[in-house]
């Protein structure tokens, strides 16, 4: 039926949705409850969405390029329950958003995915290239991913996966952005082994978690509706990047849903991976 908006908006606790237990229009703590804090320079608060793996990947990454400062805890944000909403995770990270980290080195607060990408980069000096020009490239790639997983996540994944009812309206808009963007991808990587040119960085490590899982069928269960293999190019790089042995620890790291042995609940050392299930 069609709705008709009042004239100012009332906050309904009752909307409905997978997620309308925890979404509210009010921002700061629900409950107190301090953070957990290890033993490694790094501290990682979140779960395994595309948006967490982002940075799970590039801890994986950095690690495996021998960087030993890179060590990290990552403890579990079950954000489904509503835990980013205690009092120290909003300390952490005010937006109340995974993923939220802490550098016990320098005592700084990072949050924002793609906040994080960068601030490990430019602290070990990986996966951002130096030169002006490519590193303009990269960031260009980076800030394209976080104007457009938006619409693919709470457009299109939410209504098409996750809304209460199934609208025409909405999926039909949300998929021919998807679609769209696809394509951006599709004909940038026509030319280039990665995003920004034949270097992997943190815009393919941000970039992947959302668009790679999409056409490897691992996202919104939609890869036959949107078409997926359609999209030569991104395939070949996300079949690319799914390979690497650091990426696919990543994936594992604060996951809370697949195959148990492909979760990792919490990681507070590399020997974590050899029993997930004791994680």
């Amino acid at each position: 039926m069609p709705y008709t908006p009042p004239k100012v908006w009332t906050w309904d606790a009752q909307n409905g949705g997978k997620f309308g237990n925890i979404n509210r229009p009010i921002a700061g703590p629900t409950f107190e409850k301090d953070l957990p804090l290890g033993q490694h320079p790094l501290q990682l608060y979140s779960q395994g969405t595309p948006n967490g793996v982002k940075v799970t990947a590039m801890l994986e990454e950095l690690l495996a390029l021998g960087h030993e400062g890179a060590e990290y805890d990552a403890w579990l944000i079950p954000i489904g329950e509503g835990a980013q909403f205690g009092s120290g995770f909003v300390d952490l990270n005010p937006n109340s958003k995974i993923p939220a980290m802490l550098d016990q080195e320098t005592g700084l607060k990072i949050f924002e995915s793609g906040s994080i990408l960068i601030y490990l980069a430019e602290k070990f000096g990986a996966f951002l290239p130096k030169d002006i020009a490519q590193r303009s490239e990269t960031l260009n790639w980076l800030f394209w991913l976080h104007g457009s997983a938006p619409y693919l996540g709470g457009g299109f994944g939410h209504f098409y996966t996750y809304a209460p009812e199934k609208f025409e309206y909405p999926i039909n808009r949300f998929s021919m952005e998807a679609k769209r963007q696809l394509d951006v991808l599709d004909r940038n990587l026509a030319e280039r082994q990665f995003l920004a040119g034949d270097r992997y960085s943190i815009a393919d490590i941000a970039a992947a978690p959302w668009y790679g899982a999409l056409v490897k069928g691992l996202l919104y269960n939609a890869a036959e509706f949107l078409d997926v293999t359609s999209y030569k190019n991104v395939t070949r790089w996300a079949d690319e990047i799914f390979a690497r042995p650091a990426f696919q620890r990543g994936r594992m790291v604060n996951r809370t849903h697949g195959p148990a042995a492909e979760r990792l609940a919490e990681r507070h050392s590399a020997s974590d991976f050899a029993d997930p299930s004791k994680a």
